[in-house]
């Protein structure tokens, strides 16, 4: 993949265009395109339940959380509230909260800027969460904003781009192939949390996480991916912080 001409050091305005151009070819990759076959599958959903296309795009920039939609379009479909589906939306967005204050150490940059973190905060989701973590360690410091902006716009656009085209073919798609494709990004998300796995303590979250995803599945609000991040991470940490032969 080719990349943008690296600028002049002290073009600040030029490193930011340049990152940003990195971080929307970065979203080409396989997961960028996981992403795209997973929202052809949602394009599906919306045409089965008579939704509006532009609003189903509109909610994959906006929402930018695949579950949080399958809420959202379904309880409208079938006639919910809308203070109670705002609620339940607002839910199961709390399961991304870990993931942001994860990942924006990476994100910030070199100077706090609020609205700037507020921009890169709106795009963390499943994906890049993972993705960044992989990608933006090889970033400069300076470039990191504009990279994890780039990046997200990048999937989130991919992402509405699958929205449409799942919706103008659907009449193709079978219905259970339509519902299997909304599998890809969980599948695709253990995947590269297992590939990027490089310490003891990424194992232990990993295996605490699906050991309590089952015990957690019927936890109210549509959290049991919350508990089993945060409990599997946090048991994950104690156990790797105090075991003995750790090197202090």
């Amino acid at each position: 993949m080719t990349h943008p001409p690296r600028p002049p050091a002290d073009a600040s305005d030029s490193r930011s265009a340049y990152w940003f151009l990195r971080g929307m070819l970065a979203s080409l990759q396989v997961p960028g395109l996981v992403l795209i076959v997973t929202f052809v599958g949602f394009g599906g959903l919306l045409h089965d339940l008579g939704f509006p296309v532009g609003a189903g795009i509109l909610s994959t920039v906006l929402v930018w959380a695949l579950p949080a939609q399958v809420i959202l379009i379904g309880g409208l479909a079938a006639g919910s509230s809308l203070p109670a589906l705002a609620l339940a939306v607002c839910l199961s967005g709390v399961r991304l909260l870990p993931m942001v204050v994860s990942l924006m150490p990476l994100m910030r940059g070199p100077r706090p800027s609020l609205w700037r973190e507020l921009v890169c905060a709106h795009f963390v989701a499943v994906t890049l969460w993972v993705e960044g973590f992989r990608l933006l360690p090889k970033v400069d410091v300076a470039g990191r904003p504009a990279f994890a902006v780039g990046l997200g716009l990048g999937l989130s656009l991919l992402s509405a781009f699958g929205t449409a085209i799942g919706f103008f073919l659907s009449h193709m798609l079978p219905g259970p192939l339509a519902v299997a494709l909304l599998l890809l990004t969980p599948i695709s998300f253990t995947i590269l949390l297992v590939r990027n796995a490089r310490h003891t303590v990424d194992w232990l979250a990993i295996g605490f996480g699906t050991a309590i995803i089952p015990l957690a599945a019927d936890a109210p609000g549509g959290l049991d991916l919350f508990w089993a991040g945060v409990g599997g991470g946090t048991l994950a940490f104690l156990i790797d912080r105090y075991r003995p032969g750790r090197a202090s």
